[in-house]
């Protein structure tokens, strides 16, 4: 069930945004267990003033702000999305010279937050309408919150929630594909002709590997290239049966073919059960476009060099970007090397120049 909340007027509230950023990275909020982050969200745009905030039928938090124009028309649709799930992983929630521990403080609470705050403090012009979504289930496969977004609105700028140093923009992510290897049979001597199950997927796995080093042969770039990796590989025996499952994940780079790729992995061992899945188009945007020139803008009138970078992972934008197809980055306060691990943490400072960066670019769209 959805709840709304909602204000006609936007209001000048005082808002401590350090401190919603350490009561939000307080709230554990594993992918698919968002609802008390959520409510936490929506609860606060409503008291600082957002037009309107509610839970969505996907479970993402989102609030909304505008300012129609002369005609009551809106003319100017900016969507910032973050997310507020997390990987699992508990973290002492502390303060420590200048910055801010826990799970999810850059990954991506902290840009999340950042969104929220920018906005609450925006000086909107005339026909704008900013909607910031806390969307569920990003570091799941399943991408449920951007995938419910996607259908819901039709912006004409995006800025995705992640993680890209206050001083950067990123402008790419690579694609994905999930692959999971299963193979049963009856239990042989060590000593008989036949391959036993784990060499059977080991052979299966060297010839996607093979496969890869001939695709990247002459390619320079990591976000050109293939990435394979092994996620899991496990051996079962009863005593009767020997089983043997994998699981791996290959990043893919913009323009490949995967329908091609998908049907050559299931041609590979037609004994086993080999499924692929979750796949995600690589996405990358441009430099040139109107959001892309703001931000570049507002850093250099911070005396910043900005830095436009491409990722090897993914995000929501690989969800989003080829759906709205509007001019589109991603932007937020931390170190993406932190992300998923024991020693995340934000630089306090960073996260409110951060703030200002996002409050300046809404502006001035």
């Amino acid at each position: 069930m959805s709840s709304v909340l909602e204000n006609t007027m936007n209001t000048e509230v005082e808002f401590d945004s350090v401190s919603f950023l350490r009561d939000l990275v307080a709230i554990q909020s594993y992918s698919g267990k968002e609802e008390n982050a959520a409510g936490y969200i929506v609860s606060t745009m409503q008291e600082i003033g957002f037009n309107k905030s509610f839970v969505d039928q996907a479970g993402n938090a989102v609030g909304m702000r505008l300012n129609p124009n002369a005609d009551g028309k809106i003319d100017r649709h900016i969507v910032l999305l973050g997310h507020m799930d997390t990987v699992k992983g508990e973290i002492d929630v502390r303060f420590e010279d200048g910055k801010l521990y826990g799970r999810g403080s850059v990954d991506a609470k902290g840009p999340l937050a950042t969104f929220v705050a920018a906005t609450a403090s925006a000086n909107l012009r005339p026909g704008t309408q900013i909607t910031v979504i806390g969307a569920v289930e990003e570091e799941s496969s399943t991408s449920k919150g951007a995938r419910f977004a996607a259908e819901q609105y039709a912006p004409d700028f995006c800025v995705i929630g992640e993680p890209s140093g206050w001083d950067g923009v990123t402008i790419g992510y690579k694609g994905i594909i999930q692959i999971n290897y299963l193979l049963e049979r009856p239990m042989g001597h060590a000593s008989g002709l036949q391959s036993d199950v784990p060499e059977h997927a080991i052979e299966f796995w060297n010839t996607i590997k093979n496969y890869v080093n001939e695709f990247n042969d002459g390619r320079e770039k990591l976000f050109d290239q293939l990435i394979p990796a092994i996620r899991d590989f496990n051996f079962y025996s009863d005593g009767l049966q020997d089983r043997v499952k994998l699981h791996a994940s290959i990043r893919l780079p913009v323009g490949f073919d995967c329908e091609t790729f998908t049907h050559w992995i299931h041609s590979i061992d037609d004994e086993a059960y080999v499924r692929a899945y979750g796949y995600e188009v690589a996405y990358r945007s441009g430099r040139s476009n109107e959001l892309a020139r703001t931000f570049n803008k507002v850093l250099r009138q911070q005396d910043q060099q900005p830095k436009f970078k491409v990722k090897t992972g993914t995000c929501d934008m690989n969800v989003v970007g080829p759906k709205w197809n509007c001019p589109i980055v991603a932007y937020g306060p931390g170190d993406s090397s932190l992300d998923h691990t024991p020693n995340e943490h934000i630089i306090v400072d960073e996260y409110i120049k951060a703030i200002d960066v996002m409050r300046q670019v809404v502006e001035q769209l």
